[in-house]
């Protein structure tokens, strides 16, 4: 069906579609050509013609597509993000850091649930680049070795965020293993001596954080319990709670994610176990919910907005196949309520 003209005043008859950049050259009087060019920074056209393009485009409410606009240029400004488990504390802030400073640069984030499909993440993966996204930072899951390859050849970044180690990627992750003989350490400072540590099982970030307090433990003579559950949940920290401390003997925990911790502190309420007098824990992430007053939980933190500012640079580098970024963020103990004040060694 043919379309008809916008009517007096430049009001449509047919407000079902976006306004096209054709409607507004009808309008103004100029080519289509005219019209890109009047909203393409630095593109020949005069004063005149761009104003009368700009009077269209208001009376119309014409936006610049501008996806389109940077497809036809190879690339996109977007930046596609795949993660998992959004509704968790530490997942979301850190989204709401990394989508506000892709933001500040002019970027978009093409947000995907790795939930949805668990996994093989490569749909997602795939579905990213018809995109043309200009990076793609991984959160969850594994990219398969086809997809990296693709993003190699085609100079889109992939950042890998706490993942599995790779070598010819970027790679951003916590100080794992430091944060780990961190906790290790200031359970032992606390003169406890049957400890447990509680994990997921299949998140390579958790496992090097709770292979690494075992052996820093086992140095020290102290035999460590590994509990874990397939999702590092709230309830699964509550559940490992219960378990531990309900056979009792147990006088310290490190917990690989502070939800965990926060579920394991609420089972020990609930039997009425005494912290850190009758035994102390240790989270990982600081989130928000560490400080709250039920908790003031005490736990391994890295510098705030340490891996935003890495995977930012990632992106940002120019040279898309030049030598990977491998940053290590560095991480501290913060020091709260939860874990029994140092002995003294004499």
């Amino acid at each position: 069906m043919k379309r008809k003209p916008p009517g007096a005043g430049g009001r449509r008859e047919s407000p079902q579609t976006f306004v096209t950049a054709q409607e507004v050259a009808d309008l103004a009087g100029v080519s289509r050509a005219a019209v890109s060019r009047s909203f393409t920074q630095g593109a020949s056209v005069s004063n005149e013609t761009r104003q009368r393009v700009i009077r269209a485009a208001e009376a119309l409410g014409y936006r610049v597509n501008r996806l389109a606009q940077t497809l036809s240029g190879g690339s996109s400004n977007m930046v596609g993000i795949v993660v998992a488990n959004m509704g968790s504390p530490h997942m979301a802030n850190q989204l709401d850091q990394l989508s506000g400073a892709l933001l500040r640069r002019g970027l978009q984030s093409l947000l995907l649930n790795a939930s949805a499909i668990p996994g093989d993440i490569s749909q997602l993966l795939e579905l990213i680049l018809e995109f043309r996204v200009r990076a793609v930072v991984v959160m969850s899951g594994t990219p398969p070795e086809a997809i990296i390859e693709e993003c190699m050849s085609n100079n889109v970044r992939m950042v890998l965020v706490d993942r599995s180690h790779h070598d010819d990627l970027d790679n951003v992750a916590s100080d794992d293993a430091q944060g780990a003989r961190l906790a290790a350490e200031r359970l032992i400072a606390a003169g406890c001596a049957q400890v447990a540590v509680v994990s997921a099982r299949n998140t390579s970030s958790q496992f090097r954080r709770r292979t690494e307090f075992i052996a820093h433990m086992q140095k020290a003579g102290i035999k460590t319990i590994p509990w874990a559950m397939d999702e590092p949940s709230y309830d699964a920290g509550k559940r490992a709670g219960f378990e531990l401390l309900g056979n009792g003997g147990i006088d310290g925990v490190f917990c690989v994610t502070d939800l965990l911790a926060i579920g394991m502190l609420d089972a020990a309420r609930a039997l009425s176990k005494r912290v850190p007098e009758e035994f102390s824990v240790i989270g990982f992430d600081d989130i928000p919910q560490a400080d709250w007053h039920a908790y003031r939980l005490t736990t391994i933190r890295r510098k705030r907005n340490a891996v935003t500012d890495a995977i930012i640079e990632a992106i940002e580098r120019d040279d898309a196949g030049g030598a990977p970024l491998h940053c290590f963020v560095p991480v501290e103990l913060v020091e709260r309520s939860t874990v029994r004040a140092a002995q003294d060694p004499g």
